[in-house]
């Protein structure tokens, strides 16, 4: 795999968590604005109404629970991807993985080496 469709593919994994992240956001801020609604209308109810009210708000908590563990396993399946996608560039690309390593080692020698003075 060359460097650059490593890169693409980093990148579609950022953005796809990005597009999740922003989904989940919006639709536990849906279930949160539902329940502030549903509390609101439940003030003067009779029973029925508010035992109505609850089964909603159950369905709604239940339905966000379902979507958070989907991009739970979402998450962890594209970390994976990005976990083989990076083995496979070092695979192919050993000599720039050791060069990488070895600059950053030196940038980090040079940052203790400042900070000591």
């Amino acid at each position: 795999m060359s460097s650059t469709q490593a890169s693409k593919t980093g990148d579609t994994i950022v953005a796809e968590a990005d597009k999740a992240r922003e989904k989940l956001m919006g639709d536990l801020k849906g279930v949160i604005d539902e329940a502030e609604g549903w509390l609101d209308d439940a003030g003067g109810q009779t029973s029925e109404n508010v035992r109505a009210v609850k089964e909603k708000f159950i369905a709604a908590v239940s339905t966000a629970k379902k979507d958070l563990i989907k991009l739970e396993e979402d998450l962890v399946d594209r970390t994976k991807k990005a976990a083989k996608v990076t083995d496979e560039y070092v695979q192919d690309n050993p000599w720039k993985a050791v060069g990488a390593g070895a600059v950053i080692g030196v940038l980090f020698g040079l940052l203790l080496a400042s900070s000591r003075r």
